[in-house]
């Protein structure tokens, strides 16, 4: 039996896509909540006990959470897990 290693390679290159484009959409989702607040990022991460650089990485989609640090964003931020992730 052959591997079409072009099918496999086209589908994690798809797939590598889908996620960076959730994960530019939670981004932004993160920074227009944290900004409807008006808080600083300093001071979301002071609430989440993360870091400052932690926050800016998350809102530039240069990280992915993990769910128990998502669900600790969404305390700081004041929002359902459900209300953020509406929509993705």
């Amino acid at each position: 039996m052959s591997v079409d290693l072009s099918s496999a390679t086209m589908y994690y290159y798809l797939m590598n896509i889908q996620n960076k484009i959730l994960l530019t959409q939670l981004a932004e989702k993160i920074k227009a909540r944290r900004t409807e607040l008006n808080i600083s990022q300093e001071k979301l991460a002071e609430k989440c006990n993360f870091d400052r650089t932690y926050i800016s990485l998350l809102e530039r989609s240069k990280r992915n959470l993990s769910f128990s640090n998502l669900k600790k964003l969404c305390d700081g931020l004041e929002i359902s897990l459900s209300d953020l992730l509406k929509g993705l």
